[in-house]
């Protein structure tokens, strides 16, 4: 038996609830506007591709963007994609009476992760405060990829973090709000990465799950993180242009982190 097999029979859906609201309040301490930019993610696929989006929750997590796609658009349905099998643990746990939505396992740097998926193309791709974690030539790489994922017309969008190497004051003086922002609700009680995934460890339910993920990205507990890179908003414009996107553009934009968007 799988270990998403196992967490879901022994787990009720409120627990996988409050597992996915955890997830959220965690990253809301990093991401205190994460709901807006999910918002005009939102708006920009119902003005795109309308109210009936067939959408691919890239590096999806527990399934944020999924949730909300499917609460805000009843003719929606999702895929989620994504590597860390205690992450998707919970996704399958929260979304399993949910027919709208299915989860895959797959390697997003390997070049054969499409031919995983139910769909040969979708509407929407959307991914948020994931895709850091790649080197700059392998999301390149993936940007081109994407390009055969989206169908013409269809959009793709990525909120992440996008410094602005020109703007040094500001940033300086925006991070140090935000770290005293981040201690004032520490010391209030917020879960960090750290705490969180200390928790999931010491959950039955899903230690195995756990040990697997630490096995492939490191564990957390001990101050892992990928080496992954940051680039600019007009290095994923220009990006995704020279792989196929007809318009590209930001749609968002916070002191440190923007939303933009491929139009194919």
């Amino acid at each position: 038996m799988t270990i998403e097999a196992t967490g879901h029979r022994n787990a009720r859906p409120s627990e996988w609830q409050a597992w996915q609201d955890s997830w959220d309040r965690q990253q809301e301490w990093y991401l205190p506007d994460r709901e807006e930019r999910f918002r005009v993610m939102l708006d920009m696929v119902e003005a795109l591709v309308g109210t009936a989006p067939r959408v691919l929750d890239l590096a999806c997590g527990t399934g944020s963007i999924s949730d909300r796609v499917l609460k805000r658009f009843p003719k929606a349905e999702t895929t989620g994609v994504d590597l860390d099998p205690a992450l998707l643990t919970i996704a399958r746990g929260h979304f399993e009476d949910e027919p709208r939505a299915t989860f895959v396992t797959a390697d997003l740097t390997d070049p054969a992760w499409p031919d995983r998926l139910p769909h040969r193309s979708y509407d929407a791709v959307l991914t948020a405060t994931a895709l850091h974690w790649l080197r700059t030539d392998a999301l390149s790489a993936l940007y081109g990829r994407l390009a055969g994922v989206v169908r013409e017309g269809g959009v793709f969008m990525n909120a992440d973090h996008m410094p602005d190497e020109t703007t040094p004051r500001i940033d300086e003086a925006a991070g140090a709000f935000d770290r005293a922002r981040r201690e004032a609700a520490k010391e209030a009680g917020a879960q960090d990465w750290v705490d969180w995934w200390q928790r999931v460890a010491d959950d039955e339910r899903l230690a195995g799950a756990a040990a697997e993920r630490f096995g492939i990205f490191g564990n957390p507990i001990e101050g892992d993180h990928s080496d992954g890179e940051v680039q600019s908003v007009a290095w994923h414009v220009r990006t995704l242009r020279e792989h196929g996107f007809a318009e590209a553009k930001a749609v968002w934009c916070a002191p440190a982190d923007a939303l933009v968007l491929g139009l194919r």
